[in-house]
């Protein structure tokens, strides 16, 4: 169970080192158009979250399944506007989703199980009024 609270202190930690990093590059950052999560339901939108957070991490740490910078930011934006509307802070997030995507890591076979899934659901992030590419002016 220490290893656990060491894990989530870290996410937590991480997340709040890289909620700084993005405020202070602002100017900087990629932003693209997110979908409209409004029609969910509590649990769809809890199944996305879940789904998001799990093709997160694995994108993020299985090198068969890159995804791009516009790709990224459709997902971690996505995520937090389901957090909103879930109600969540950042660490009830990363607790309930973030941290528990991260276990997918101690099985071999997830990288392979979860990252064909990344295409298909940025194509769905798509057809719900999300874009990959930022707005034009």
């Amino acid at each position: 169970m220490k290893l656990w609270d060491a894990l989530m202190a870290l996410i937590v930690l991480i997340s709040i080192v890289l909620v700084g990093a993005q405020v202070a590059m602002a100017e900087d950052r990629l932003s693209v158009p997110l979908p409209d999560v409004s029609a969910l339901s509590e649990a769809e939108a809890e199944a996305l979250t879940r789904e998001l957070a799990e093709v997160n991490v694995i994108t993020s740490n299985c090198a068969d399944y890159p995804v791009t910078d516009g790709e990224w930011t459709l997902m971690t934006g996505t995520s937090d506007l389901l957090a909103a509307k879930l109600g969540m802070d950042p660490s009830e997030y990363d607790r309930a989703y973030f941290g528990p995507a991260f276990t997918l890591l101690d099985d071999p076979s997830s990288c392979g199980r979860i990252g064909p899934k990344a295409k298909p659901l940025i194509d769905r992030l798509v057809q719900m009024g999300g874009a990959t590419e930022p707005a034009a002016n």
